[in-house]
């Protein structure tokens, strides 16, 4: 399961953008630090592919793939100094697999704070690298008496000298040219910067029309190193709570497509390189999620840790065609069903059968 931790300035939007995808439940109120405790909430993703086949299989039990969002307290620019509620929250959205800075882009009388995206942009990096600066202080000292005495810390060191130079000038490492290698010796430290990120514009129902313009400028300050979209969050959290058919008028009428939740969806598996495969039953039809690139034993590894080392091969077929011919054992029979091995790259929308001797 993905998670992902949302930041952001006090009345940016964050509550009311977990509600959007989490079907509600966070306190959303016009006054800062109306969440003190974090909010952590699951969502299915919509998958259509999953749905029809589970209807040509007449599967007892559909299994969505799931997110989870994790919602902490607004941050303010001194953070890292205690002001607000200081930063010691960080620490819950410390292990997600991105972060989500929502930077709001409407103006309000009736709720206090800035109405442009990029100050919102500027004041979360800042804070979120001197909370980074702060964690490597704590253990850098203790890192260099380590590798004076073992060597293979030397490397990490080294990486840490690199990432302090770039956080000290406020520049976050997800977005600086700090090496891949480097990165990747950072990763169990579990910095806030070192995370990919995803940035949700926040605008109202008046501004929705001019999205793209209003996000242009964030889209040109961070380029690609982040997915960027725009949402009516509080337009989405509001139609989070009504049922399908009101809430599909509403979005309709807004001009806001499918919602909430599949835009985020769709760009988060974008920006994490998620993809998914499908395997379909009379007994259960289920998404599974993996990494672009994942050959098939790593992708049966999903399912079972036994079904990746015991390993023989995969028979599979796109979900669209195997749709198309309404059956597994009739695409078996007409030959349709593909047998690949080890070396077989998994795509998107396969639906696959894991042959293994466990």
């Amino acid at each position: 399961m993905e998670r992902f931790g949302f930041v952001g300035l006090p009345n940016a939007g964050k509550s009311s953008l977990y509600n959007a995808l989490a079907g509600g439940g966070a306190l959303a109120a016009p006054y800062a630090f109306a969440t003190t405790d974090p909010n952590v909430g699951m969502a299915r993703v919509p998958d259509h592919r999953l749905d029809a086949l589970a209807a040509m299989s007449s599967s007892r039990n559909v299994v969505h793939a799931t997110v989870q969002f994790v919602d902490i307290g607004g941050l303010v620019e001194g953070a890292s100094k205690g002001e607000g509620l200081g930063n010691r929250f960080l620490a819950h959205i410390r292990e997600v697999d991105a972060v989500v800075y929502v930077l709001r882009a409407f103006a309000d009388a009736d709720v206090p704070g800035p109405a442009d995206p990029m100050e919102h942009l500027s004041v979360v990096e800042l804070e979120l690298c001197l909370a980074d600066l702060e964690t490597m202080e704590k253990q850098l000292e203790r890192k260099r008496k380590q590798a004076k005495l073992d060597k293979s810390a030397v490397a990490e060191v080294a990486a840490m000298d690199a990432a302090n130079v770039i956080l000290a000038e406020g520049t976050p490492l997800y977005r600086s040219g700090l090496s891949e290698e480097h990165r990747e010796l950072l990763r169990p430290m579990f910095l806030l910067t070192n995370r990919p990120v995803l940035a949700v514009v926040n605008v109202d129902e008046s501004q929705v029309a001019d999205a793209d313009a209003i996000t242009a400028p964030v889209k040109a300050e961070l380029g690609e190193h982040s997915e960027v979209v725009a949402m009516s969050v509080q337009l989405e959290a509001e139609a989070a709570l009504l049922d399908p058919e009101d809430r599909a008028e509403l979005l309709e009428g807004y001009g806001l497509g499918e919602g909430a939740l599949p835009r985020f969806v769709q760009a988060a598996y974008q920006l994490l390189g998620l993809r998914t495969f499908l395997t379909t039953g009379d007994k259960e039809s289920r998404a599974w999620t993996f990494r672009a690139g994942w050959k098939a034993p790593r992708c049966a590894g999903v399912i079972h840790g036994d079904l990746e080392r015991g390993f023989i091969r995969t028979e599979a077929i796109r979900w669209d065609e195997l749709l198309e011919i309404g059956s597994w054992s009739k695409a078996r029979d007409v030959g349709k069903l593909r047998v690949e091995g080890k070396d077989y790259e998994v795509q998107d929308g396969d639906v696959l059968e894991i042959r293994h001797n466990t």
